[in-house]
């Protein structure tokens, strides 16, 4: 008996371990600014200023063995023609279909549009993405195609009951290293809203 007792206590510790590890990750990191305008099933509309992405292509797996993580993280730890070290921030952005999928990390808010460096390596471009209103859903688990399939067809049809229109191809935010379980995990599928803000 006391031997399941200690194992219960160890496992208990273990986990709770595992999820401050998690939470302690990623508040370390700044986010992409917004503002919740609306809540409603699980999902948000929110209201996000004009964004400084940096930018690289990717596989259509988009789980960064083609390289596009490390051109972005050589990008923000100085391989850049300032050679200017650049805080990694959340989520990762995805977007795209199986023939032109781009993966995406945003330059912190504290740094203006004309200060991020021009990239060294010419697979590496930076984009500005317009203020708007975005309808987002918040889902846990590992990437998949099936899992981003789902989740973007309830937002979908969440949109269509608001009597609302997304614009453009939807993004996927993706906010936790490769090592957190599943059920830990932070994503999100992003559409914006047609005439929002």
């Amino acid at each position: 008996m006391k031997t399941v007792i200690v194992i219960s206590i160890a496992l208990l510790l273990g986990i709770g371990l595992l999820v401050a590890g998690c939470a302690a990750t990623r508040g370390g990191y700044a986010s992409a600014p917004y503002k919740v305008v609306k809540k409603d099933s699980g999902i948000e509309l929110r209201d996000y200023p004009k964004l400084v992405l940096v930018e690289t292509s990717t596989s259509p797996s988009g789980d960064g063995a083609d390289g596009s993580f490390n051109r972005l993280f050589r990008f923000i730890t100085g391989r850049n023609e300032g050679s200017q070290k650049i805080s990694m921030t959340t989520p990762v952005f995805m977007s795209g279909g199986d023939t032109n999928r781009s993966m995406a990390f945003v330059m912190p808010s504290t740094l203006k549009p004309t200060d991020v460096p021009k990239p060294s390596d010419g697979a590496v471009s930076i984009r500005e993405v317009p203020e708007g209103r975005f309808a987002v859903l918040r889902f846990k688990g590992g990437r998949s195609s099936e899992r981003e399939m789902e989740t973007l067809s309830r937002l979908k049809a969440w949109i269509s009951s608001q009597g609302l229109q997304s614009e453009e191809a939807p993004v996927y935010g993706y906010f936790d290293p490769p090592w957190t379980p599943g059920f830990l995990r932070r994503n999100e599928v992003m559409l914006r809203i047609k005439g929002g803000a």
